[in-house]
Order: C-alpha cells, then structure tokens, then sequence
C-alpha cells in the first residue's frame, strides 16, 4: 500500500531510508500498520494485537537501522550540525487539491540524484528544505508542461551565465535539454519520468547556486528563497498582508536588491488597503463618452472612483466635468495604457470597475515575475513588455530610450524568452513560413493565380509538398526594409512593417508572433553606435537599397521578452494593462483559492 501523494514510494519489503531527522520517515509504516490491522488483525484480542504491534515495530526498525549502515551514523552527524537546524517541516497540509503543481516526486529520487550527481551537503541540505515546504511537489513543471517560473528562470539562467559570466552554472546538458523543453508544443509531463525528474532537481540546485552566487547574504532569506516559487493555493489578502507586514530581525529584504519589486510593493501597499476599507464604488450609468463640461449622475462616482486610487485631488463629488476631472481622467488612461485623451470611454470605465482584489492578485502575480529579472544589469538590455505593446532599451539600469511595438495576435502569441540580438538585416526578404503559405497564401492562389506577382513574391522551391514562397524588398515587403535578429526556437525577431497604422492604436496585438518596430531606423542607429562605418546615412541607404545585406553586431545585445501586466513606471505610478493571453488568469487559477 503505497501512501499516494505523500511521496515516499513504498518498495516492500524494503523501508525508504531516509534522514533520521525527517519527522515523516515513519509516515509509510503507519499506514502499512493500518493496512495490517484492515486485513487480518481485527480477528484478534487486544493482547495479542498489542504483541504483534510491537514485533513488528521492533522488526521494522531493526531492519531500518540495519540497511541503514553508515548512512545511520552519517545523518546522525548531520544532525548535529549547525546548519541542519535551517530545514523547514514538511507541510504535509499541501496535497493535489490545493498544491501549486499537480505533480509530485519520490523523495528516494531526490537522495538517489545527490549521490549520483556528487551535490554537496550544504546544497543538499537546502534542497531538502525547499522540497519540504512544497510537500515534495514539482517546482518546475506541472502535466501540462514547463511552470511560468520556469521560463522565467531559464531567461535569467540564460542571461547570468551568457552575460555575467557565471560559470557556476554553465551546464551543456541542462542547456540542451531546455532548449528542446521550450521549444516543445503541448509538452505533456509524467511524474515518473526519470528524464523529467533529473531536469526538475537540476533546475532546483541550479536556482539554489543562483541565489547563493548572486545575493549578499541575508537579503533572500531561505523560506523567501522556497517561496519564490508558489508551492499552494492562498488567499489573496492573506499572502498580501504577511508580505507587506512581515519584518526581519536583520532588517534585509529582497526588494533592498530589487527597485521594480520594491516600488510595485509599495504600491501593493496602497491597493491592499484600498480592500480593507472596502474597495471603491462601481461606475454604471455611462451611456455615452463623457468629456469636459458634461454633466452626468455618472461623473459623481467617477470623481469618487479616481480619488480613492489618487488620481483626483479635493473632494469634489459635482456631477460636472471640469477641468480637474479632465486631468485626473488623463492620469489614469496614462496608466492604463491608453492615449490621454481626458474623455471617459466604455472601455475606461471598463477598466476602471475592475474590483481592487482583482488589481491586489495582478500586483502579487508581477511581483513574482519581478523575481526572475535580472537585479544588476550590466551592459544593454532590451526588454520587450508584451501586455504593454513597448520596447524598452537600458544600459546599466539606465534606460536609453522606449519603442511602441506591435506583438502577436491572440492564436499566435509572442513568447515569453530570451535571447542574444546579434545581426540585422537591411532590405530583407521574406520567407514566408510554411503555416501561412498554407493558411493564407495558397487560398488566395486558388481564387488569384497573379497573387504572388501583385505582392512581390516569388516561389523558390518545394518543402514537404507545400511551395517555398518568398517575398521581395521593397515597400511591400511585410518585414519592412531592416529586421533584427536574436536566434531562438520560435523564429521570432523584431522587425520594420509597411503597415505603419497599428502603432497609432492603443491595444497593439496584430502580428503573426514578431515583433514589429515603429521606428526601426533608430533601433539599428543605436545597435551600430560604435561602429564608426556604419554612418547614419549609410543605415537609411542600406534600409533603401534593395539589396539585402546582412551586418553582424560586435557584440550581441541581451533581448528579454517579458509579460508585466503590472508594474510602476518612470514617474512613480502603478500600471495595469490587459491579460492578452490569459497568462495571469491561468496563473491565478493555480496561484489562489478565490482566483478572480
């Protein structure tokens, strides 16, 4: 009888050796004793029951102590140890109803990976105690694939080891296996897979040798440490509340390393409140877009509305729309990502009635992800927000500039991962990918047969039946007259577009999964700033030339393609913007017991 979830697998007749300090090394004998009694001890007296209880206690525990051999004295000593005090208890409450994952590990697999793989004690040690707070539960997958945490480490895994030279961390085999795992669509996950279970504990040492590689000691404390990846389902407030009221006695904190992290919670200070005094009223009655001097029942709960988040100054509750509302209706569309216009739209108001829980849970879910970004950057960075449509290009911590950017279509997302920007290409053709040669261009054929002359496009071959079709330079050139590329599995770069509309719209989610520049001539300026030859003039002649020419940077440019539903921004206020690809109601769903 094994104990299902709890993780010990029982392999009769031997009993799982484990450290003889694990409160719970005695948990498969219990239920063993239980299935005893279920059988065939309930025919017998209670003296006899109580003899053969304690012979088979005795046997049992000989027979632990006997295969335990030198591994007995060997966690005896360990025991001893200062450091074996820092093991958190097993939180034998989390179970497949209310755990972060639905997959859980053999703890033998675990002791059998730390000998196999030479893991020092002390790493050993931690991992034990981060596997205990989750109740042996995966941290990096689920059934249906790589976790959210997971991608997020591997793009800062990615980074430390490609840009701040941790060789630490360097590990060809890791590298391999989770380029595939990335790259893999509908990736489905068995618990028992041993192939899964070694890149789930490696993953594991390799994020415990990161916080220990790259924290001054104390400002990630071992239980933040183990909780930087959701191990159970909480309730909103609640987590809220311990995160912004919990102290330490050495007064060190993760958001002292951490700007973005620490301003968002902050602000998750202001919005938490906001719930306990109830939250703020909802705005109903709009049937119209309101502007400067209309008068509306709807504008009082508007002024109320915009004065709880701070937005509004005074205390003005008139049904008139002043100049006052008009400036604090253009703070909050800036906010929200929406061109200030000072007029209150259904799709505003929209926004602005979504419930302050709601707004605490996305701040609590971008707080997490904040984690996974690297905390020092050295050298540029180019950072692209999905949810917010925007490019944003740093050196240092510095930020050089920002670029509105158009990203994929819901069915045809742009992923979250990271790569190195290492050559751009000046008047490029288009190869077109075979998914939209056979969902677009061979209908139109069918119904056009001059189709590809009227868009440039020529056929240069055949590929597993379908025909090879690219596109010309030139003005109708759907990648525009530079693109740039960061190799990666999804085929994915940043690009110039003839279609120049889409960036004057607010909601920008228009592309096939690349990510459209609005202005690509700034972006290759600045990538080729220090080489001396490739003179401004000579960017806009290349753009032009018709003659495609591919120019290799000297020194690559970190690109991180991020999803922050929210944050703060550069003049100190919170921002919202919308889940396009339900990345945060997935996450919630898993994250928290009254997802919202």
């Amino acid at each position: 009888m094994c104990p299902g979830w709890f993780l010990y697998t029982c392999r009769s007749p031997k009993i799982p050796q484990l450290p003889k300090n694990d409160p719970y090394r005695w948990a498969p004998l219990k239920e063993l004793l239980s299935t005893f009694q279920g059988m065939w001890f309930v025919q017998l007296n209670n003296m006899k029951r109580l003899l053969i209880y304690a012979a088979i206690l005795g046997n049992l525990f000989a027979s632990c102590q006997n295969n335990g051999g030198n591994k007995a004295d060997s966690d005896d000593n360990e025991a001893k140890s200062a450091g074996q005090k820092n093991v958190s208890k097993r939180d034998l409450s989390i179970n497949p109803s209310n755990s972060y994952s639905n997959l859980f590990l053999d703890s033998l697999d675990m002791e059998k990976f730390f000998k196999d793989k030479g893991v020092s004690d002390s790493v050993a040690r931690r991992m034990r105690s981060f596997y205990n707070t989750r109740n042996y539960q995966f941290a990096w997958f689920s059934k249906d694939g790589l976790t959210e945490q997971a991608l997020g480490f591997w793009n800062l895994h990615d980074y430390v080891t490609t840009y701040d030279n941790d060789t630490l961390l360097r590990d060809k085999a890791l590298q391999k296996r989770m380029d595939a795992l990335v790259a893999t669509e509908d990736l489905s996950v068995s618990a028992g897979n041993k192939s899964f279970i070694n890149t789930e504990l490696t993953l594991t040492q390799h994020f415990i040798l990161y916080i220990l590689n790259n924290f001054d000691k104390g400002y990630v404390k071992r239980k933040e440490m183990e909780r930087f990846i959701p191990y159970k389902k909480v309730d909103i407030m609640s987590v809220a509340d311990s995160l912004l009221n919990k102290k330490h006695k050495d007064n060190k904190y993760f958001e002292d390393v951490n700007e973005p992290y620490k301003l968002l919670k902050e602000k998750l200070g202001q919005y938490y409140n906001i719930a306990k005094a109830g939250g703020w009223p909802q705005v109903v009655g709009v049937k119209k877009t309101l502007k400067a001097g209309a008068t509306d029942p709807a504008i009082t709960l508007i002024k109320k509305r915009l004065q709880i988040t701070g937005d509004m100054v005074g205390h003005d509750t008139s049904r008139v729309f002043n100049d006052t509302l008009e400036n604090a209706v253009k703070i909050y569309q800036s906010r929200m990502g929406y061109t200030p216009t000072g007029q209150v739209s259904a799709a505003l108001v929209k926004d602005m009635n979504v419930p302050v829980l709601k707004r605490v849970e996305q701040i609590l879910m971008n707080m997490g992800r904040m984690r996974w970004m690297p905390t020092t950057p050295s050298g540029q960075l180019i950072v692209v927000n999905i949810p917010e449509f925007v490019l944003h290009v740093y050196e240092g911590k510095q930020k050089a500039f920002d670029m509105n950017v158009v990203v994929g279509k819901e069915g045809h997302n742009t992923m979250m991962f990271s790569g190195d920007l290492n050559q751009i290409v000046f008047s490029p053709y288009w190869n077109v990918p075979p998914s939209i040669v056979e969902k677009e261009i061979l209908p139109k054929l069918a119904s056009n047969p001059d189709y590809l002359a009227s868009q440039n496009m020529e056929q240069v071959g055949t590929e597993d039946g379908l025909p090879k079709i690219r596109q010309l330079p030139g003005e109708k050139n759907s990648l525009g007259r530079v693109k740039f590329l960061f190799p990666n599995s999804f085929n994915i770069y940043f690009h110039d577009t003839p279609a120049k509309s889409l960036f004057e719209k607010d909601k920008r989610a228009y592309s096939h999964g690349c990510i459209r520049l609005s202005d690509p001539e700034k972006m290759a300026t600045y990538l080729l700033k220090d080489n001396p030859e490739w003179t401004p003039e000579r960017i806009n002649e290349a753009m032009y030339s018709g003659t495609e020419k591919f120019v290799k940077l000297k020194k690559p440019v970190p690109v991180v393609i991020t999803y922050y539903t929210s944050w703060v921004d550069d003049n100190g206020k919170i921002n919202f913007r919308d889940d396009i690809y339900t990345h945060d109601q997935k996450l919630a769903s898993k994250m928290f017991t009254t997802a919202l």
